[in-house]
C-alpha cells in the first residue's frame, strides 16, 4: 500500500532527517515516543507499505499472523512500517532476523508509544534496530518560532545577533497549554486546548494500565500527575511526591509510586532531566536529583486544568512551565545536533537550568528566565558557573545563553546571549 502522505497536510519534523540518515546504515529504525505526538505521520512519509497494528478491521488478523507466522507481517516494499509494533511483541525478534537475512539497511520502521516489558523480546536487536525518540512538537516545527537563533550556529560560533520574534508572552502561555500535538496545531482555540485534556484523561484511564497489564487506580494516577505537575521543572522527592498525595485523605506506598511512574515513563509521559555532573576547578558536591518534567507542559497545565488565562493570572506556575516548554524544544533541537540536555546545581545553589553537551565534548549552559527583571542575576550565575568549571578538562563553553519570553536576541558585553524562545530551533 502506498502511504505518502499528501505534502500541504504535513508540517515538518526535525527527527524526519535524524530517520532518513539511519535507513541509510541500519536495517530498521524504531522510532518512539509519546501516543499522539506523530510518530506515524512522519513514519509515513517515508515507508514504501506499511501494517497499522490498531486498524479494527485488521488488528484481530494481524495478531493472528503475529502468533502463527510473524513474517508474514514483513512481506511488502522496503522501507515496510509495522506501526504500534508493541501490540505484537514477537514482531521485534522477527524484525531482527529478518534484517540479519536480508542483509541490507532501511527495511523496516517500526513506532511505538510504549516499551513492552523486557520479558516479551528475545534479544535488544542492538546492531539491527536503531532507536529514535520523538517528542511532541517544538515551537519551531509548530511555525510559532522564526527559528533565526540556530543552537548549531551558537555551537559554531557564527549566530547573528539582532533577531527579533513576534510571539507573544499571551502566545506563548497559549503554546504551553495547547502543547506539541500535531492534530491540536491547526485547530482553533478551543479544539486546540481540548485534546491536551483528552489526553491526560485517556492516560489515566487506560493507557498507564495497558502498559503492564497492571490495573492502576485511576483517582491515584490523577493525584500522582497532579503533583509532578506542581513539582515540575523542581527536584521534587518521592517524599515529596507522597505527602502531597496524601494531602487529600488518600493513602499510597513508595512502592505504588515507584510502579506508577515506571508505567508512566514506559509510555512517554514523563521524562525526567538528569544532572550534569562536570569536572570542577575545586570540590563542590553536585546534586545529582533529577528534575521532574513531562515530554510536554501541556500536560501540566490539563491535570491541573489550567487555560492560558489561568497562567497569565499566575506567573510563578507560568515560570515552571515555560522552563518546562523550553526544556522540550531544547532537547528536540539538542538531539538533532547529537547532543543530550542535562541541569546543574551543586551544593551552595548554584544552577544552570539546561546544560547541552553534545558527543564532540563541546557544551553549553542556559538558563530560563520567563521575563527581563531577572536576567542580571541569571547572567551572574551563568558566569558564576564558567568560573567553576575545570576548563582543562572540559574546555570552555561553547557559549552561555539566557532563553527568555521576550522579543529580542542580543548578545551582551559578558558574552551572554539572550535568545527568545521564539527564535530559537536545531
Amino acid at each position: 500500500m502506498c502511504c505518502a502522505m499528501r505534502e500541504k497536510e504535513y508540517l515538518y519534523r526535525i527527527t524526519d532527517k535524524e530517520i532518513q540518515r539511519t535507513l541509510q546504515s541500519v536495517g530498521a529504525v524504531l522510532i518512539e515516543g509519546a501516543k499522539w505526538c506523530g510518530k506515524t505521520s512522519s513514519a509515513s512519509t517515508l515507508a514504501k507499505s506499511v501494517v497499522y497494528l490498531q486498524d479494527p478491521d485488521k488488528t484481530a488478523t494481524y495478531l493472528a499472523m503475529a502468533d502463527t507466522k510473524p513474517s508474514l507481517l514483513l512481506k511488502g516494499e522496503a522501507p515496510r512500517l509495522l506501526d504500534e509494533w508493541q501490540m505484537a511483541p514477537v514482531i521485534w525478534d522477527a524484525v531482527r532476523f529478518e534484517v540479519d537475512r536480508r542483509a541490507e539497511p532501511g527495511q523496516f520502521i517500526l513506532t511505538g508509544s510504549a516499551v513492552p516489558l523486557d520479558s516479551v523480546i528475545a534479544h535488544t536487536g542492538t546492531g539491527r534496530i536503531s532507536r529514535i525518540l520523538m517528542r511532541p512538537m517544538s515551537l519551531f516545527e509548530s511555525l510559532e518560532s522564526n527559528g533565526g537563533v540556530s543552537l548549531e550556529a551558537l555551537f559554531n560560533g557564527n549566530q547573528e545577533e539582532g533577531v527579533l520574534t513576534d510571539l507573544s508572552i499571551e502566545k506563548i502561555a497559549f503554546a504551553i497549554c495547547r502543547g506539541g500535538w500535531p492534530a491540536a496545531i491547526r485547530q482553533s482555540a478551543a479544539p486546540a486546548l481540548r485534546m491536551a485534556r483528552d489526553y491526560v484523561e485517556a492516560v489515566i484511564n487506560q493507557d498507564v494500565s495497558r502498559v503492564d497489564n497492571i490495573e492502576k487506580n485511576p483517582e491515584r494516577v490523577r493525584l500522582l500527575l497532579r503533583s509532578l505537575a506542581r513539582n515540575v521543572a523542581t527536584l521534587a522527592s518521592i517524599q515529596t511526591i507522597k505527602a502531597d498525595i496524601e494531602a487529600t485523605d488518600i493513602t499510597v506506598s513508595y512502592k505504588t509510586i515507584a510502579l506508577y511512574i515506571n508505567a508512566l515513563r514506559r509510555i512517554f509521559v514523563i521524562e525526567d532531566l538528569s544532572a550534569w555532573s562536570p569536572s570542577l576547578r575545586s570540590k563542590t558536591a553536585i546534586r545529582t536529583s533529577m528534575k521532574r518534567h513531562f515530554v510536554d507542559p501541556s500536560i501540566a497545565t490539563a491535570v491541573m486544568r489550567m487555560n492560558p488565562d489561568g497562567l497569565l493570572n499566575d506567573f510563578k506556575t507560568f515560570g515552571f512551565l515555560f522552563e518546562a516548554l523550553c526544556t522540550r524544544d531544547v532537547r528536540i533541537y539538542a538531539q538533532a545536533i547529537d547532543g543530550d540536555v542535562f541541569h546543574y546545581r551543586d551544593k551552595s545553589g548554584l544552577e544552570a537550568d539546561l546544560i547541552i553537551k553534545l558527543r564532540n565534548g563541546c557544551w553549553a549552559a542556559i538558563e530560563v528566565k520567563l521575563g527581563n527583571k531577572q536576567i542580571e542575576e541569571a547572567a551572574h550565575n551563568l558566569l558564576t558557573l564558567k568560573s567553576k568549571i575545570d576548563a582543562d578538562k572540559m574546555g570552555e563553553p561553547s557559549f552561555l545563553m539566557i532563553l527568555t519570553g521576550g522579543q529580542h536576541c542580543y548578545r551582551r558585553t559578558d558574552g551572554v546571549w539572550i535568545v527568545p524562545i521564539g527564535c530559537l530551533k536545531d
